[in-house]
């Protein structure tokens, strides 16, 4: 069996391990899935509320997806950005990005696109965007190239969330107005594609936003960063897996290089069945619960205390 935290004798030992090899860590990466934003009370890509359960994420998440209809995309994206907004960072990231600026050869990847990280103080340098961020926009025209970082909630008018902010899609808010949650076209109203959000550079292309979408290619600087870590000569001390399972390509990749340069393994999930890449040996570590609990206790002899906050 891996280091899974059961007892409180035998979590004490395993915390005082971890401690002890962090001590002596230098190369150090970070794989982050959704799971880290779990106590800033963020839903998952596929966890959203109410009418978004009854999309699939490829008809929200693609190329052609906001093609065809990217109102219906915009919206969905706009409740992500409202509830990123409207979430803190919690102590795991404040712990990770106090870490990084002590630790120059840490690096970070986060699949997460909410900017919780970034908020937290994450420093930008170590922190690599592999799915991309909300708060980008870009221009859809291919002749344009324009990309801003834009937090403006509502981005538009017309992607303004109604009903005090509460979104309007949840069971119990159709019910309120005599709609059925399987009746998209009437949950969800039509916005015009002049009403969406447009380039304020070029004045025609439509903008979206900044996220990776499926079939799309992820960052080639997030891509060269974590290839350049591996490739160096020296060995990785240490891979720690938070909130992900790690299975997806090439998160799935990441997990067993490291090992094949010398890595041990720290787990960090609310689920103890959900080991990451080809599964976890008698070498790791795998903290079961929050990893806004684990994470600021264990780093603690390299960080020291975090402050408290609001």
């Amino acid at each position: 069996m891996p280091h899974a935290v059961g007892s409180t004798s035998q979590a004490s030992q395993k915390i005082e391990s971890f401690a002890q090899h962090l001590a002596q860590s230098k190369r150090v990466l970070a794989l982050l899935g959704a799971g880290l934003s779990a106590s800033s009370g963020l839903p998952t890509f596929r966890g959203a509320g109410g009418l978004w359960r009854t999309h699939e994420a490829t008809q929200l998440a693609t190329p052609e997806a906001f093609e065809a209809d990217p109102g219906l995309v915009w919206q969905f994206y706009s409740y992500r950005r409202h509830m990123s907004l409207g979430a803190r960072p919690n102590r795991a990231h404040y712990a990770l990005a106090e870490y990084a600026k002590r630790n120059p050869e840490f690096i970070t990847l986060s699949q997460n696109v909410d900017g919780l990280s970034q908020r937290a103080g994450h420093p930008s340098e170590s922190l690599h965007l592999l799915h991309g961020n909300l708060f980008t926009v870009k221009c859809t025209s291919f002749y344009c190239g324009y990309t801003a970082d834009d937090t403006t909630d509502p981005i538009v008018p017309a992607l303004a969330i109604p009903t005090s902010g509460d979104d309007p899609t949840t069971t119990s808010a159709l019910h309120a107005r005599d709609l059925d949650i399987a009746d998209a076209a009437i949950a969800l109203p039509e916005v015009p594609l002049q009403a969406l959000p447009h380039c304020p550079k070029c004045k025609d292309g439509m903008l979206r936003p900044g996220v990776v979408w499926f079939g799309e290619r992820l960052p080639e600087k997030a891509l060269q960063s974590i290839e350049q870590f591996v490739a160096d000569p020296r060995p990785i001390d240490l891979i720690m897996v938070v909130g992900t399972s790690a299975r997806v390509f090439p998160a799935a990749s990441y997990v067993d290089i490291a090992r094949t340069k010398g890595a041990r393994v720290a787990v960090f999930n609310t689920d103890a069945n959900d080991a990451p890449g080809s599964g976890i040996t008698e070498d790791d570590w795998f903290f079961c619960g929050d990893a806004a609990q684990y994470l600021p206790e264990l780093l603690k002899g390299v960080i020291g205390d975090l402050p408290e906050t609001n």
